[in-house]
């Protein structure tokens, strides 16, 4: 549940901002009349999220085991792929990320109606379809279902509490420290999760051994402890991993944390703190 809830909480956080900056910027300018156009298209952006998270689950179900096997292997990858480029992505482009989409919304409002819609929803869609690919990788081999869905939606819900907080001024986030501290557990999470697309692939026969075991901690760390469940849920870490499994874990948490936490060059001036009309986060 924690995983499926900083899932949610991040991603969901990120989107937030992206729509806070867009009300602001039409409601300080006068241009309140373009916010259904715009609240469509962050609609739109929702229900395609849904609805590619509903087909991953559907696709995965009507699948044969080797089929799955390799079906979840796919989506483990391309959402350490996705999770990776967005953590970083995020840490180089905050800064400049409310100007670009106040530029771009201007472009649109120039241009009609549907330009605004469109704009609205490729702005958010992209966090929304990280969303549920990131989520669906995350919860292959869960023991209940009920859980990650839970723990998605509170995050999700927290986000948008933390995203009107900020808009309305009745709330102070260092959102510095938040990203960078979820970017932290978030690659921890995705190492989980490349390891277990290891895992699927050594299931389906693609890669060798499956039954070659780098350590066995079971007697320290039993599958069926709330500890190790909560490690299991947390970051895939298992009592009984393979050596490619723990060579993937290692070789992807390693050199993604070094760079994620050297220290980024000096920049000539500082970034103005995080405000209601300019609710982005600094890098």
């Amino acid at each position: 549940m924690f995983a499926s809830y900083l899932i949610g909480l991040r991603e969901g956080l990120e989107a937030t901002l992206v729509v806070s900056v867009l009300v602001a910027f039409l409601v300080k300018s006068d241009r309140k009349d373009r916010l259904p156009q715009v609240w469509a298209g962050v609609g739109a952006a929702v229900a395609l999220s849904v609805g590619f998270g509903a087909l991953l689950t559907f696709t995965a179900a009507h699948l044969n085991h080797g089929q799955q096997e390799m079906f979840d292997a796919v989506t483990s990858l391309l959402a350490t792929v996705f999770v990776t480029w967005m953590i970083f992505w995020m840490r180089r482009a905050a800064r400049s990320l409310s100007g670009e989409l106040r530029a771009k919304l201007t472009d649109a409002i120039q241009m009609g109606t549907i330009a605004v819609v469109v704009m609205a929803f490729l702005a958010v869609a992209r966090e929304g379809l990280e969303t549920a690919l990131l989520f669906f990788a995350s919860v292959q081999g869960a023991t209940t279902s009920s859980s990650p869905l839970i723990g998605i939606s509170l995050g999700i819900l927290t986000s948008i509490a933390l995203g009107w907080g900020l808009y309305r001024s009745a709330l102070r986030v260092n959102l510095t420290k938040f990203f960078t501290w979820t970017g932290l557990l978030l690659i921890l999470v995705a190492a989980g999760i490349f390891k277990y697309g290891v895992h699927d692939l050594q299931e389906a026969n693609i890669l060798p051994g499956l039954s070659n075991y780098a350590f066995d901690i079971s007697s320290v760390m039993p599958a069926d402890s709330w500890y190790g469940t909560l490690m299991s849920g947390m970051f895939n870490i298992t009592p009984q991993p393979s050596v490619l499994e723990t060579a993937a874990w290692v070789l992807y948490a390693v050199p993604t944390l070094f760079f994620f936490l050297r220290p980024q060059r000096k920049r000539p001036a500082a970034a103005p703190p995080v405000s209601v009309t300019d609710p982005r986060p600094a890098a």
